[in-house]
């Protein structure tokens, strides 16, 4: 009878050592060392500004600031929410407007139910909704009516703008299974669009991401590349319905054009997990933010990161660490 009171007393301490010590390298969100966990960083697809900038910023928060960060590619905005959910990411880039969506559990995502697991780390830039064709002939959106269009991969953020311009131009009705009507919709990656063009498979493609895109750019080097742009009545339209998003303009050098492009662009958002230590978050804040000016040339895009840009989203709100480095800065931004 003693051996077996002791067997079962040494059983129950052992169950309650193991649940009280958990993990030592699980982030709690309370703190510590910055560099306890890597943090799985889910950007976009390879030839995109979110894959090329996030290993920028990855690389350099690892090497630099104590926050071990991997990039890893994927599928864009809605697929790195999901990856947030499903604790197989930690930070993810995401559109603002599908941030939103996902936040509140509203277009996109009515179907599948809200996602708030996450807080904003920092909005970083704008991405511009970029119309490509290698077509002389076509000069506006209404002429893509009848036309092969690559409209994003299968529920991507950039399908969901291709669907708001195409029907603010009265061409963006979808069937009872979400397809397209009046264009001929394929749906593929940046990458994947640029081939299609460069073959002359597609007619034109919606490629929304920060410009110039390195999927873009490839494909002016063998092809005159022409941007479509947006007019200001049908623009006026859009932000009257969508206001995610708003007004730009893309210099004609960007990729060797004739002319300027106005368009519309949504913000680049980095969210973090909310279990993601305040530490840790404030840590890669400051890496960014503090470093831009220095790392242009390691990527473009960090020439248009700015503080007040950082902290200006309020649809969703800030992780307690990035709040911190911002409230540092003189910047008041909204919490949970």
């Amino acid at each position: 009878m003693k051996k077996f009171l002791t067997l079962v007393l040494a059983l129950v301490m052992a169950l309650s050592l193991a649940a009280c010590g958990g993990d030592k390298n699980k982030d709690n969100g309370d703190g510590g060392s910055t560099a306890t966990k890597q943090l799985r960083f889910v950007t976009g697809g390879e030839s995109g500004t979110y894959y090329g900038f996030g290993s920028v910023i990855a690389t350099h928060a690892t090497n630099n600031a104590g926050v071990n960060v991997v990039a890893l590619s994927s599928d864009g905005s809605k697929a790195n929410v999901f990856s947030l959910e499903e604790n197989e990411a930690e930070l993810g880039f995401c559109q603002s407007d599908v941030m939103a969506y996902a936040y509140n559990g509203t277009n996109i995502f009515a179907d599948s139910g809200k996602v708030d697991c996450f807080s904003v780390l920092a909005a970083l830039y704008t991405e511009q909704v970029q119309i490509v064709t290698t077509n002389p002939d076509i000069k506006s959106v209404a002429d893509l009516e009848g036309k092969s269009v690559s409209v994003g991969a299968p529920a991507s953020g950039v399908y969901f703008n291709a669907v708001d311009i195409l029907s603010a131009y009265g061409i963006g009705d979808l069937d009872a299974d979400g397809k397209f009507t009046k264009i001929n919709a394929t749906y593929q990656s940046f990458a994947d669009s640029a081939d299609a063009l460069k073959n002359g498979q597609i007619d034109a493609a919606f490629i929304v991401a920060g410009a110039p895109t390195t999927a873009v750019a490839d494909l002016a080097t063998t092809k005159s590349v022409n941007l479509v742009s947006l007019d200001d009545e049908h623009i006026a339209k859009l932000l009257e319905s969508s206001p995610y998003y708003t007004k730009c303009v893309i210099p004609a050098e960007t990729y060797g054009m004739a002319g300027d492009v106005t368009t519309v662009g949504v913000s680049a958002v980095v969210l973090v997990r909310d279990d993601v230590s305040e530490d840790a978050v404030y840590a890669l804040c400051a890496d960014i933010f503090d470093n831009a000016a220095s790392l242009v040339d390691t990527h473009a895009k960090y020439g248009e990161i700015s503080l007040d840009y950082g902290a200006s989203m309020t649809a969703v709100p800030y992780h307690a660490g990035a709040a911190k480095y911002f409230a540092e800065k003189g910047f008041t931004v909204p919490t949970k």
